[in-house]
């Protein structure tokens, strides 16, 4: 019984996630500002490292926990980036 809780919340979760990331996409693309796209970015690979932690949990399988972390530094250091960018319009001093 708990482990069918556990199967189910997981995939109400990975629903969830896929609906938040279409949205993200949604504003990526729409977006009125630069500001708004670079929101939608960020919030796109945060959803993407909460999906890939949920394959992990569902599968056992430790490669999704490792690329999640890999999607996590290159989304962070890509934030870092776009908004010095926007801050300065140079990115290399």
């Amino acid at each position: 019984m708990m482990e069918l809780s556990i199967i189910w919340s997981i995939l109400i979760a990975q629903i969830m996630l896929g609906l938040a990331m279409a949205f993200a996409f949604y504003r990526m693309v729409r977006g009125p500002r630069a500001q708004d796209r670079i929101l939608g970015l960020d919030t796109l690979y945060i959803n993407a490292m909460l999906m890939l932690l949920t394959f992990g949990i569902r599968t056992a399988n430790s490669l999704y926990f490792e690329s999640a972390l890999i999607v996590a530094l290159i989304g962070f250091v890509s934030s870092i980036a776009f908004g010095k960018f926007l801050m300065r319009g140079e990115i290399i001093e």
